[in-house]
């Protein structure tokens, strides 16, 4: 992205009381990518370290960033506090850090996303930002299993976690509250991705499960039949963890941010679910 397309996204973070800086590589191109793999990854680094940066926010997703991954150095990121925010394609991020590093990192929204995310998701944005730990609650759903645990939250695009099955970097299931969402995938993509997922353990000593948007599926002429969360509720009806569905984060208007890496409490029961972090 340009600066120029940047504009509107740092006059409202401008107006939160935010100084905004823009990366080296902002404008910059390279094929589809917003800059060399190299050029990308020295660019998120030179932020991290300096002392008066407290968030870094990816201009958008896309595809790109499981190309950093093997240039970034952890002791860059390792005892320094620092948000990095953004979601879909940037869960590939997420993931590296929290397996590198005990830090905390926000699935939320990005300054490509900022004019289609509604108000509310916004202002959690905002006062997670300034250190407050908003609760996230979200309607009852009838494929939701009741339950109340506690975890490390973990998870991101489903895709691009899929993506990372087999690498060093896939998050560390055990006793976790796992986060799935997903775009665009034609529905026997999704229940490919969850096969593997069945296949590989990813379910077993699973904390809870919390399925955001499934936004915008697709199908062949001769329908697959199941919608994703259909396909989530049959691979993990053999568990007893509690299960969250239509919860309000993802490529969606309510998007609302989550802390990948904190420890949280969710409650899925009768009237609803809500995630609440722990202090």
């Amino acid at each position: 992205m340009s600066a120029m397309e940047l504009a509107p996204a740092v006059r409202l973070l401008e107006s939160w009381g935010l100084r905004v800086r823009l990366g080296a590589s902002v404008g910059a191109q390279d094929r589809q990518f917003g800059g060399t793999d190299a050029e990308r990854a020295h660019d998120l680094q030179i932020q991290w370290q300096d002392p008066d940066v407290r968030a870094i926010f990816c201009a958008r997703g896309g595809y790109g960033c499981a190309r950093l991954l093997p240039l970034l150095d952890p002791a860059v990121f390792r005892g320094k506090p620092t948000w990095l925010v953004g979601f879909s394609d940037v869960t590939a991020l997420h993931a590296w850090i929290g397996h590198q590093t005990d830090l905390v990192t926000l699935h939320g929204p990005m300054p490509s996303t900022f004019a289609q995310t509604d108000s509310e998701a916004l202002e959690s944005l905002r006062q997670v930002l300034f250190g407050r730990r908003p609760a996230i609650t979200t309607p009852a759903h009838s494929a939701n299993r009741h339950g109340l645990v506690t975890g490390r939250v973990i998870g991101g695009n489903l895709s691009v976690l899929y993506s990372l099955r087999g690498t060093p970097w896939f998050p560390d299931t055990q006793g976790a509250i796992l986060f799935l969402e997903d775009l665009d995938e034609y529905r026997y993509h999704v229940d490919r991705m969850l096969q593997n997922a069945s296949l590989g353990g990813v379910w077993d000593g699973l904390a809870g499960l919390v399925v955001g948007g499934m936004t915008d599926m697709r199908d062949n002429a001769v329908p697959f039949g199941r919608e994703a969360e259909e396909m989530l509720a049959e691979h993990t009806a053999a568990f007893s963890f509690p299960v969250a569905m239509g919860f309000p984060a993802g490529h969606i208007a309510h998007n609302m941010p989550l802390q990948l890496g904190q420890q949280a409490t969710l409650t899925v029961q009768e009237q609803g679910a809500s995630l609440v972090y722990n202090k």
